[in-house]
């Protein structure tokens, strides 16, 4: 179902838990991560469509969840014609999104990523709201930059993570290692629900060991 334009109409889910991190999946067989999305089908409103791609995705039911908010517009992405079967050039253009900010109000042990026989992930994890857009396949990354930015007014005023991504990062840096800063927020001892992992993204690690000596020395710079 497309829109004149060529959009296909498509929802999109940030879920977050009770410390405002939000549901990270990578795609099955895949190194990106991306949030829980699926098409509206024909008949369906876009709030049918986000429970039933919810279940489908993720596993949870509309008793585990509750909305907290929903992007005002259809936010847009334009699919690369390398992404688009060759039957649909011409015709398909990419995916046009209402974006469902949720809570998850049960426990997590709900979430199971095999719900159905077609998995759209093969491991999750929790991650702080901004979550690093370098691992989202390049193409959705600025619907995903538009959502996340407009859905944040809805986060509590006094949640320390969002102060820290504001401005307390190099603060932080300076005060923790690479493992240190891979490491913070891992449940200790938590048993895993069905398909879950929160193992690092491997890349994670490179990246921090990266950038860590060019962090160090732009803080001794500023000390000087």
């Amino acid at each position: 179902m497309l829109d004149r334009e060529g959009f296909r109409p498509n929802v999109g889910i940030i879920l977050l838990n009770q410390r405002n991190q939000v549901f990270w999946g990578k795609r099955i067989r895949s190194h990106s991560w991306q949030f829980p999305q699926g098409g509206i089908d024909r008949g369906e409103t876009p709030e049918q469509a986000m429970y039933r791609e919810l279940h489908e995705e993720v596993g949870l039911m509309p008793e585990h969840v509750s909305i907290v908010a929903r992007t005002r517009d259809w936010l847009r992405y334009e699919v690369p014609d390398r992404f688009i079967r060759r039957d649909a050039r011409g015709h398909y253009k990419g995916q046009k999104q209402i974006w469902y900010l949720l809570r998850l109000v049960a426990q997590d042990w709900n979430l199971n990523l095999r719900a159905t026989s077609h998995p759209e992930f093969d491991a999750w994890r929790w991650h702080d709201y901004w979550v690093p857009l370098d691992v989202v396949v390049e193409f959705k990354r600025g619907v995903y930059e538009m959502a996340l930015t407009e859905l944040s007014r809805y986060l509590p005023r006094n949640d320390m993570r969002n102060r820290f991504l504001r401005g307390g990062m190099r603060q932080r840096l300076s005060e923790e290692s690479p493992s240190q800063m891979l490491f913070t927020s891992m449940p200790q001892g938590l048993e895993l629900p069905p398909g879950a992992s929160f193992d690092p993204d491997p890349q994670s690690e490179h990246r921090v060991q990266e950038i860590w000596p060019r962090l160090t020395e732009s803080k001794r710079d500023e000390s000087k």
